[in-house]
């Protein structure tokens, strides 16, 4: 049977958490006041959001999130959450969000002058980082009396993540690259994120793709802000982390995974990257 929690930051700010284990779908229903901002996260699984009396539909992969907003009529939660999916959604008003970016909120497309008053459906990939902060918003056992500070804490996290325009750079963006290029690049990150166990060298990489060695290295540090194997030491290790809070793997196990033939390597590496061990992460973590 599936599960909800409602978890109030602050006033006109709430996380909610939708879990579905079972075999069957899972319907939740649920009035949201108008002017409030829904972003849903779809940690694993899918949903599916109905809107206008089934009329209109909208549905919510895996790694991918969506963002409404209508000010000019209320947005109720209609939601059909499939078996084996996690949900975290997220519910600010358009007063209190604006108030977190104040005169910086510029880049933020609903906020402008000319779009304050239209409605506002987005659909974004979900980062390596809110991976993270998802995963822990799921897995984390926390006293009572510091929950609620947590869970804050990770609430703005998530959306100054959200809403981070340096991270994780979308390839359509870049003023400095002609369009083919992007695409050969954003091509290479595909196939080392694909390869994280043996990646191949960058000479290999940049045949794969059709760039010289020079632009493949320039273009990818102007798109992803960091060279071809920094990119994915950084994205190897927030996968290790998500592979250690799903509780499935080992510390042995996880460092196979991507591409550590030994654990000692493997834990190095995770000690570069989170100045602790994987075991000792495992048990803070347990101990939350």
């Amino acid at each position: 049977m599936g599960s909800q929690e409602e978890i109030k930051i602050e006033n006109d700010f709430m996380l909610l958490r939708f879990q579905n284990d079972a075999g069957d779908n899972y319907h939740v229903k649920r009035h949201v006041n108008q002017g409030l901002i829904q972003f849903h996260f779809g940690i694993k699984g899918r949903a599916k959001f109905v809107f206008n009396e089934g009329n209109y539909a909208l549905e919510l992969r895996d790694e991918k999130s969506l963002l409404f907003y209508n000010p000019q009529k209320e947005l109720p939660l209609n939601m059909e959450l499939a078996p084996n999916s996690w949900i975290i959604s997220v519910l600010i008003s358009i007063q209190k969000f604006h108030s977190l970016f104040s005169n910086n909120a510029n880049h933020i497309p609903f906020l402008s002058e000319e779009n304050k008053d239209q409605k506002y459906y987005k659909e974004n990939n979900i980062s390596p980082s809110m991976s993270i902060v998802l995963s822990q918003l799921f897995h984390y056992n926390l006293n009572p009396s510091i929950k609620n500070l947590y869970y804050k804490g990770k609430g703005y996290e998530l959306l100054s993540l959200f809403f981070n325009r340096t991270e994780d750079s979308n390839v359509e963006q870049c003023p400095f690259l002609i369009d083919d290029e992007k695409l050969k690049i954003k091509k290479a990150k595909e196939i080392i994120i694909i390869n994280m166990a043996e990646p191949p060298g960058l000479e290999e990489l940049s045949e794969q793709v059709g760039l010289s060695l020079k632009k493949l290295k320039i273009g990818f540090k102007q798109l992803y802000g960091d060279t071809v194997y920094g990119f994915l030491f950084d994205y190897k290790m927030d996968y290790a982390r998500q592979l250690l809070d799903s509780g499935s793997y080992n510390v042995n196990e996880v460092g196979l995974k991507i591409g550590y033939s030994t654990g000692s390597h493997f834990i190095a590496a995770f000690k570069k990257k989170f100045a602790t061990t994987p075991k000792k992460y495992l048990m803070s973590k347990n101990t939350n």
